[in-house]
């Protein structure tokens, strides 16, 4: 599947819509080609940036049967970050779940009730659903920005196997393509260190 965010960006980029890249490439690019190739052949022929040529190349490439990485059978395209922290796991949680740590990855919400079921919207325009939660380990929900086309499934964990030392880990999954799983991947990188960075210069 391919996102309208990424149809937007290559036609702003290239100047060019994803349908017309597809059926450029249909004639000549040859099935057995490597990643590489395809890469250069398209910055060769097309006159793209080397960045550009790469993402054509990725995104074009299930539609050659081939699966890009970040993508499974089950959960479909998805990214993981994790990053440990001077703090406990009790600190961390009480942080990620109140109005303090809320806007990092959710936004200016109202309300956030810890419950499963509970709906959200934040005034960024971030939507979800609540479906699992267990206090000072896990949540569940599903994970929407206002431009997407479908709800993603986030997980975060807050993991401590040490006295003052805690894992947070965040785990997305069901992202419309590899282009918003490498969007999101830097963003979730950024909320984990400012998550980091407000924590542990905390009084």
């Amino acid at each position: 599947m391919v996102s309208s965010i990424f149809k937007e960006e290559i036609r702003k980029a290239t100047g060019r819509s994803w349908e017309d890249w597809v059926a450029a490439l249909e004639g000549t690019v040859d099935p057995g080609w490597s990643h590489e190739q395809i890469k250069q052949a398209i910055h060769e022929q097309h006159h793209v940036s080397e960045d550009w040529s790469e993402w054509i190349a990725t995104m074009y490439a299930p539609l050659m049967g081939r699966v890009p990485v970040g993508t499974t059978k089950d959960a479909g395209v998805q990214i993981g970050v994790r990053r440990t922290l001077a703090a406990s796991k009790e600190q961390v949680w009480e942080f990620l779940t109140t109005s303090a740590g809320l806007p990092l990855w959710i936004g200016d919400v109202s309300s956030f009730k810890l419950e499963v079921g509970h709906e959200f919207t934040s005034k960024e325009g971030v939507s979800g659903k609540i479906t699992v939660v267990k206090p000072y380990h896990k949540l569940r929900l599903t994970w929407k920005r206002p431009e997407w086309d479908q709800f993603s499934r986030l997980q975060l964990y807050v993991l401590s196997t040490n006295p003052g030392k805690t894992t947070v880990s965040i785990h997305q999954e069901m992202l419309e393509d590899v282009f918003i799983r490498d969007m999101m991947k830097r963003h979730w990188e950024n909320v984990l260190a400012e998550l980091k960075q407000q924590l542990e210069e905390a009084p």
